[in-house]
């Protein structure tokens, strides 16, 4: 089997009706039929998408999915989809995800494809990305977006305050904030979720009426939003991120009902803003 065949029981494992899959579920069902058939199916099915969707990468080339052995020798992975349009995809639930939020957040992909593309073109592809690249890369491989009404919230997850967020405030999930994974390397490990697993979570303040909103109109101002935040964010670095335990979100794993499951100090830490 190629370097980048995927095993089809990996495919198979998905469990759409997971919280942190639930939202990609109606292509996601279809795209996972494909990949069962072989990779050439699951290539066809996304470009299929991509040409209905009329979705452009970073720099407004059409978005198509090749092969990975089709990425020409020495070319710069984010440079060539920025310059092509093409996303050199292998037949694995690691890019199965990511090629899965061109769909989901397409406007946050571009942007996260356009400002990779730019340092590259500055700075060149050299032994370190760099800090804007570094913190591009953590935003695309392990971003949770929380998407927040209430700015007492939002401080209890910047200052790890998980009693506050989690427990006491626990019946404002669904109706002042809620979080949709976006890192398609935060996907692919919630495979098999664990309880350490954590996401970095990238604050948005969302306007009152958010929350009366559907999913579709929620989703789509988030990637609006939120792509805007990071073309004209001049410095980015990883302190804009906020660490979130994703099995601590109310609603995602049975045994978080129990407040005791959140005394965990291994995984639901103090942090240096407290200590």
């Amino acid at each position: 089997m190629p370097a980048c065949e995927a095993q089809p029981s990996g495919f198979a494992a998905i469990d759409w009706s997971k919280p942190w899959f639930a939202p990609f579920a109606g292509r996601g069902r279809r795209w996972q039929q494909a990949a069962l058939t072989g990779y050439e199916a699951l290539l066809a099915e996304m470009n299929a998408d991509a040409r209905e969707m009329r979705q452009s990468t970073g720099r407004g080339e059409r978005l198509a999915f090749i092969a990975q052995d089709d990425l020409p020798p020495g070319a710069a992975y984010e440079a060539h989809i920025a310059s092509t349009g093409c996303v050199p995809t292998r037949h694995n639930l690691h890019d199965f995800f990511n090629a899965s939020m061109w769909f989901a957040f397409p406007r946050i992909k571009a942007a996260l494809n356009a400002r990779q593309s730019a340092a590259i073109d500055t700075l060149g592809v050299g032994p370190t990305r760099g800090g804007v690249r570094d913190t591009l890369t953590l935003f695309d491989e392990n971003a949770l977006l929380f998407a927040s009404a209430d700015p007492a919230l939002s401080a209890a997850l910047r200052g790890f305050d998980w009693q506050t967020l989690l427990v006491a405030r626990r019946d404002a999930w669904g109706a002042s904030c809620e979080v949709r994974c976006f890192g398609h390397a935060l996907l692919e490990k919630l495979m098999t979720p664990f309880k350490a697993c954590t996401g970095h979570a990238w604050i948005v303040e969302v306007p009152d009426g958010y929350f009366e909103w559907n999913a579709t109109r929620r989703d789509a101002w988030l990637d609006e939003s939120v792509a805007e935040a990071l073309l004209n964010t001049d410095t980015l670095s990883s302190r804009m991120f906020a660490p979130l335990p994703v099995l601590g979100v109310p609603g995602w794993w049975p045994e978080n009902e129990a407040p005791a499951f959140y005394d965990d100090a291994s995984v639901f830490r103090a942090g240096r803003r407290a200590r």
